[in-house]
Parts: structure tokens; C-alpha cells; sequence
């Protein structure tokens, strides 16, 4: 017996590298704690310094695993961003945009910020709209289009269901609507981070109904007046109204 308890000891203190299994005097310790209705946390805790893995408990611990499946949208909602023109990705031209909106507390069943950035310039423009859908989207382009349409000449959406109508909307204009590869935010960038820059003002888990048009556009100006360094440390704001002052004076 006291053998026993000494080749216990030995081996409890014995240094064993990761991946080695038990022993069986170790095994026949998780079998007595087993017996005694400890759970596998408890024993674990319990030998700590041993490592256990599911081939030395007498029953294997179960647990429901959730698997979220993704259908993928079989087809665009128009015409796909490969067929949008290379002088977009290079940043010279004035007036491509790219378009999201972020959702608050509910996922999009309450109001959410639709933001657009023009490429180039980093300009944004934000609107908060009564929900995630196309009827409050288009809307909200209504404005947007009478002050800026003569400065969009592309734009760049996800496949979001919000977005299913910007053909309609901008229905008898120039603009030209693309949409990006679904679950690709690559695609739109520039969107994506200046959107995580409005996470600042307005973090997820926040609910949008609690906040107003104004505080939006504190957000706009804000972001709009900051200094780029890959614009010459002018503001996003200054450059976008010098192009658009550009654009109006070709117009007339």
C-alpha cells in the first residue's frame, strides 16, 4: 500500500508533455471522482496540473453546438462591380460613392444611418432613416440627389435588401448603380472604415431611435472636418467642396 501511495506521488509530480495521455493509476483517480458524481469541471480543476482529454473520462461531455447557415443571394440585385469602370478603383475621378447603412439595437428594425463616402475625397454624407428598407432609403436619396446629384456619377451598394431599388430611384440621372459580391465588404473599403469611425458616436448595441437628425450631422461634420493625411492634411469637406464647385461651373 504505501508503494502504492509513493508511485502515486512520483507520478503526480512527474513533468508530462502536452499530448501524453494518462496513466492508469491517473485514469483509476478520474474513475473514482467519476464515481463519486463529480462533474468533468470539477475534476479538472480539481487535477489541474494533469491534462485530461476526452479519451480519459469514462463519458464524454456532450454539448449542443449551434450552426448558422448562410444562403447566399443567387444573384445580384443589378449589375455586379466587376463591370464598374477601373477609373473608379483609382481614386482620381470625382463623384463615385460607395453606400451602407448601420444598424442599431434591433438589427434594423428601427431607424438606422444610411451613410455614403465619395471615394476621392472621403466625403461623407449621413441621413438617418426610419428603417432598413428600400421605401426609406430612396427617400432619403430624394434630398441627396436635388443637392448632389450633378456630383454622383457612380454608386456602390451591397446586396442588402435597403438597397433593391437605387435603379428606380436614380431612374432618368447619369448615376450609374453597381453592387458588390455578397458577404464581400472588401469591396467597399472605404465605406466600411469611415463606418467603424461612426461606431465612435454611435456603438453597436445602441438603439438609433434614441437619437436625432442633428446628432447624425454633428457626426457628418465632425468626421468631415478632420484632417487626411492622404489629402494633403486638408479636410475631406474642403475637397469635396472644391471638386463640387468644379462640377457646378462645367454644368453651366
Amino acid at each position: 500500500m504505501e508503494e502504492d501511495i509513493v508511485l502515486m506521488q512520483k507520478q503526480d509530480s512527474t513533468h508530462r508533455q502536452k499530448g501524453q495521455h494518462l496513466t492508469s493509476l491517473e485514469r483509476g483517480k478520474v474513475a473514482g471522482f467519476r464515481q463519486a458524481g463529480k462533474s468533468n469541471r470539477w475534476i479538472a480543476a480539481e487535477i489541474g496540473r494533469l491534462e485530461i482529454r476526452n479519451i480519459d473520462l469514462l463519458e464524454k461531455t456532450k454539448r449542443k453546438t449551434s450552426h448558422q447557415h448562410h444562403t447566399k443571394a443567387k444573384r445580384l440585385a443589378g449589375r455586379s462591380i466587376e463591370e464598374r469602370p477601373k477609373v473608379v478603383e483609382r481614386r482620381r475621378q470625382f463623384g463615385h460613392w460607395e453606400m451602407d447603412t448601420i444598424v442599431g439595437k434591433r438589427n434594423g428594425k428601427e431607424s438606422v444611418i444610411l451613410t455614403l463616402i465619395e471615394r476621392k475625397t472621403r466625403c461623407q454624407l449621413l441621413r438617418l432613416i426610419e428603417g432598413r428598407d428600400a421605401d426609406s432609403v430612396s427617400y432619403a436619396l430624394r434630398g441627396i440627389k436635388r443637392e448632389w446629384g450633378a456630383c454622383i456619377k457612380t454608386i456602390t451598394a451591397d446586396n442588402g435588401p435597403e438597397f433593391t431599388a437605387l435603379n428606380t430611384a436614380f431612374a432618368g440621372t447619369e448615376t450609374e448603380i453597381f453592387y458588390a459580391h455578397p458577404y464581400t465588404s472588401c469591396d467597399r473599403g472605404t465605406n466600411e472604415a469611415h463606418n467603424r469611425m461612426i461606431r465612435q458616436d454611435f456603438p453597436k448595441g445602441m438603439s438609433l431611435d434614441d437619437i436625432s437628425p442633428s446628432q447624425v450631422q454633428a457626426t457628418q461634420d465632425r468626421l468631415n472636418q478632420l484632417p487626411r493625411k492622404q489629402q494633403g492634411y486638408c479636410t475631406p469637406q474642403q475637397n469635396f467642396e472644391a471638386e463640387a464647385r468644379r462640377v457646378r461651373r462645367m454644368a453651366q
